[in-house]
């Protein structure tokens, strides 16, 4: 079972997908979490998320070795073998991944660490480009949206439940810069695939969005 979840920041994609996974008993990959790891791995070694070069030579050059592992279902992120878990969901991680995202080597490096975890067994993917690029004859696709403002709400009060201190017009302007730079990179960008099943979440509570990719997975595969 192969099922895409692509979308933009903060439209749910993780927590629905880590929910699907939990209910259909099979693994949750969250791409974002990669890239987030290239991105720690460039700021940690004093490298600027926008220097293309430098960036890529750490991938190449395996000075940022990103993998996964799962203890009981949940992923668990790997950056030279030290669990990034936690540190990899500051809010300026999530910018460097959005940057380092842009980069081709960098895309190919973790694209292909992707689809070689996907064939080894059914999994739930969720990025950016998962039913364009990494998994385009996946037979379940779905493309998660909502208004930038209701995106940046969920993640206020997110945060906010964490202890974390947020401002909710930062975290708005945070995310439409994200948006732009997640629509407008020169390789895959992000974008809705051509038979994906468009879900706007906007006006649906999480256990309506997550009935709703349930129903398409049973269509589907007929369970």
């Amino acid at each position: 079972m192969l099922i895409a979840i692509d979308g933009p920041v903060s439209s749910g994609k993780t927590s629905l997908s880590s929910a699907i996974a939990k209910r259909l008993n099979i693994l949750h990959i969250d791409t974002g979490a990669m890239y987030r790891a290239v991105g720690l791995a460039a700021i940690r070694l004093g490298i600027s998320p926008d220097d293309e070069k430098q960036v890529s030579d750490i991938c190449e050059k395996g000075l940022a070795l990103v993998d996964v592992k799962f203890e009981d279902g949940m992923q668990v992120t790997l950056l030279n073998g030290e669990d990034v878990s936690e540190a990899i969901r500051a809010e300026n991680i999530g910018l460097a991944a959005s940057t380092v995202s842009m980069f081709p080597k960098v895309r190919k490096y973790l694209v292909e660490r992707q689809r070689l975890i996907a064939q080894k067994q059914s999994v739930i993917m969720d990025g950016r480009d998962i039913g364009t690029v990494v998994l385009p004859n996946a037979p379940v696709k779905i493309f998660l949206t909502a208004s930038a403002e209701v995106r940046a709400a969920r993640r206020f009060e997110q945060l906010k439940n964490k202890g974390v201190e947020a401002d909710y017009k930062t975290i708005l302007e945070d995310l439409i810069k994200r948006d732009e730079q997640d629509t407008k990179r020169e390789h895959d960008p992000l974008r809705q695939a051509d038979d994906a099943f468009l879900l706007d979440t906007s006006d649906l509570n999480f256990e309506s969005s997550l009935q709703a990719i349930l129903d398409r997975v049973n269509t589907v595969y007929g369970k």
